[in-house]
């Protein structure tokens, strides 16, 4: 029997690099659409993937250029879709919304369209997010809370929610969008306010640091582990009949408490390092954030395996390896100047 075969976009990224590992623990063959500059510079643009480069099949395309994906799936067939690449920093849709809704809508309707016109049988899997709810209606939110997004990253992820379920339904595709609350873990990106934390923990903990500066401390989300998320998207994507569902850890924690738990890993006290700072404030917040995973629960048989205590626990030691070796180098450096 031949094994599934996979295409993820967004394969470089965190998330994307946890579902190639768990799709080929599963025997799938994994395929993967990146950009033709990262293929030039494998080095800086693979480290999430680089231990399944020999692994993997890669495909050069853009998100922006729909004969880019076309191409691709002219020449391949694919089982499964998994469609995570977005323009994802919250804070970068503010300074720059034209690029965000350009690769984040055009590029989902792009994957979409190229699907329908040549393998309308393949699976589709869209990466919502819980920054679709925005100004929340409810406290928790589930599939049924309306949206009211708040930033322009979060009306394009509107945007492609609503892409996603019309092919559902005007054309009769396997297309499901995952709504999920914020995944984290040590391959998040520094941008991101949790890796920006444990990064100066490790940082300050080393020498190498003084403070913190951070945007609103008692802004609260739902905070999990991408590698439980993913494992919701494969299982999202199994099911015979498609259903947008809500995955979430069901917690909710403010930055304020992961800044206490992050520090204390090093017994320091946050207080003493974390300054609010009114500059990384976002022009519209997103207050609180909690899912209702419920639904996705029980026709999932899914469960989260990380506590938020561990998760923050696992990126610190992350970061202190990482800060140790830049320890490390630049005392090196300093004894041979």
């Amino acid at each position: 029997m031949k094994p599934k075969k996979a295409l993820i976009t967004g394969l470089t990224g965190q998330d994307g690099s946890y579902l190639a590992e768990h799709l080929l623990s599963l025997g799938y063959e994994v395929h993967g659409l990146v950009r033709r500059v990262a293929l030039e510079d494998p080095g800086r643009r693979f480290n999430r993937i680089e231990h399944l480069l020999d692994q993997i099949t890669l495909h050069a395309a853009s998100l922006e250029s729909y004969p880019s994906i076309f191409h691709i799936f002219s020449r391949h067939q694919f089982d499964e879709c998994y469609h995570l690449a977005a323009q994802s920093f919250v804070g970068e849709s503010f300074a720059d919304g034209f690029s965000t809704m350009n690769t984040n809508i055009n590029g989902t309707h792009y994957m979409l369209a190229g699907l329908r016109e040549l393998q309308p049988q393949c699976k589709f899997y869209f990466a919502g997010s819980s920054e679709m709810f925005g100004k929340v209606r409810e406290v928790p939110q589930k599939e049924t809370t309306p949206f009211h997004p708040r930033s322009p990253y979060g009306i394009s992820k509107v945007a492609g929610f609503d892409l996603t379920r019309n092919y559902r339904e005007a054309y009769g595709m396997f297309c499901v969008s995952g709504i999920f609350f914020n995944h984290e873990s040590p391959r998040r990106g520094f941008e991101f306010v949790t890796r920006k934390i444990t990064s100066a923990v490790a940082h300050i903990h080393q020498g190498l640091a003084s403070e913190l500066r951070v945007g609103n401390l008692e802004a609260r989300r739902d905070w999990g582990h991408a590698k439980d998320y993913v494992r919701a998207m494969h299982l999202m994507v199994q099911r015979e009949e498609p259903e947008d569902l809500v995955v979430a850890s069901g917690e909710s924690h403010s930055v304020r408490e992961f800044c206490e738990l992050a520090f204390a890993e090093v017994g320091l006290d946050y207080r003493d390092y974390v300054i609010q700072d009114e500059k990384f404030y976002r022009p519209a917040e997103v207050e609180h954030l909690i899912g209702d995973s419920s639904k996705a629960r029980e026709a999932l048989g899914w469960e989260p395996q990380y506590t938020f205590q561990e998760l923050v626990k696992e990126m610190v030691s992350r970061d202190l390896e990482l800060a140790g070796k830049a320890a490390e180098m630049a005392s090196s450096a300093g004894a041979i100047a």
